[in-house]
This record gives C-alpha cells, sequence and structure tokens, in this order.
C-alpha cells in the first residue's frame, strides 16, 4: 500500500477511546474475592456477554440470564451494569487525536464490540460520538470481531474502500481481522504511539 493511499481512520471504542476494564469491574462488583479473575471471565467471557454484544439480549434480559444461570443476585447485577458503565471513562489524549484526525480531513468511523446500553451511556456521557462519520456496533449488526463480516459491514454501508482505510484497536487479533480483508491496521497503546504510527502510515495530521 502506497503510504497516502489512507483516506479514513477507523477507531475501536474500549480501550481505545475509553477504558475497560474486567478485572476492575469484578472487584467493585464483588469486592476482594479469592476467585476474582476467574469471577470476571465467568461474566465477561460467558455466552451471556457475548449474546448481549450482539444483540441478542437487552442489558434487563442479561441480568434475569446471570441471576439464573450464574447464581448472581439482584443487586450483584444492578452493581455489575452500574460499575460496567461508570468505569468507562475517556483515555489520555485519545478524543484530541479523533478531532485532530477529522480536522485533517479524514472520514472518521468507529468499529466496536458493544452493548445497545452502553452506547447509549457513552453517547449520552461524553461528546466524541458525534465526530464519526458513521459506526458499526456488534450489538446491531449482530456479528463480533474478528468475524470478516463485520469489517465488511463498515465497509459496505459507508461506502468505504479497504485499501483507503485504517483500523486502530487494542487486540491484535481485532487488528489481523481488519487486515485479513484488505484494512490496514495499528494495535493501539495510547494515543502518543496511535498518533506516530498513523503518521507512519502517510496520514498528515494538522496541528
Amino acid at each position: 500500500m502506497s503510504a497516502n493511499e489512507i483516506k479514513n481512520v477507523v477507531f475501536d471504542v474500549g480501550n481505545v477511546i475509553v477504558r475497560w476494564a474486567p478485572l476492575e469491574i469484578a472487584r467493585l462488583t464483588f469486592g476482594d474475592i479469592n476467585d476474582l479473575e476467574s469471577r470476571a471471565r465467568s461474566i465477561f467471557q460467558s455466552a451471556i456477554w457475548l449474546d448481549l454484544n450482539k444483540g441478542f439480549l437487552s442489558e434487563s434480559e442479561a441480568k434475569l440470564r446471570y441471576q439464573r444461570e450464574l447464581k448472581l443476585s439482584p443487586l450483584e447485577c444492578d452493581r455489575l451494569f452500574y460499575y460496567v458503565k461508570q468505569t468507562q471513562i475517556l483515555l489520555h489524549g485519545s478524543v484530541e487525536l479523533i478531532e485532530r484526525v477529522k480536522r485533517s480531513g479524514y472520514g472518521v468511523y468507529a468499529l466496536t464490540d458493544n452493548v445497545v446500553e452502553i452506547v447509549e451511556y457513552l453517547k449520552k456521557t461524553y461528546e466524541f460520538w458525534p465526530l464519526f462519520d458513521g459506526a458499526a456496533v456488534s450489538a446491531e449488526l449482530g456479528m463480533l470481531k474478528p468475524q470478516p463480516e463485520i469489517y465488511q459491514a463498515l465497509l459496505s454501508e459507508n461506502n468505504l474502500k479497504a485499501s483507503e482505510t485504517v483500523f486502530i484497536d487494542d487486540m491484535p487479533y481485532n487488528v489481523k481481522g481488519a487486515e485479513a480483508v484488505g484494512i490496514s491496521g495499528i494495535q493501539f497503546v495510547d494515543a502518543e504511539q496511535c498518533q506516530n504510527a498513523l503518521q507512519r502510515l502517510g496520514v498528515h495530521l494538522k496541528e
């Protein structure tokens, strides 16, 4: 790919724009229990959480399934989803980077494995969502990264060419999923590293 082909920059949301910290959410919900890591895995790697991310369940339906299948109490479920949202604080420099990319004339998009109610919370709480020219959300599409179809949905719904697009995600397998369909990929560490990686791809950022 020649360096000057990039026209569109696509951002993941969790751990790229806002923090996503399952272990911290579990600790805040259940306290300092001995099996905190396994408890977090049982919640966030469960079929329930995957179905929630695919839009097959509402938050209230997920709470009922956690109570039935994992024996969580109604109070624990309420605390869980409270902290799922409240821990999603903005990462330093990320919104400023998005603004700079947009100001420099590039298309700005989101591609996120995310829950309907979390997206609603983010839109209500922060001001970054209107910066996106388009967004592909797993819960609206019924599929998750790194399925090739979710990247292709982003491209087709926004009339983007893979060769003109770069995708930024914190997880290496999601970056590889994008690259597998012809999209350039950057694994996100922090905003400064990401900015430098974009510039190495030929993205010209105005001050």
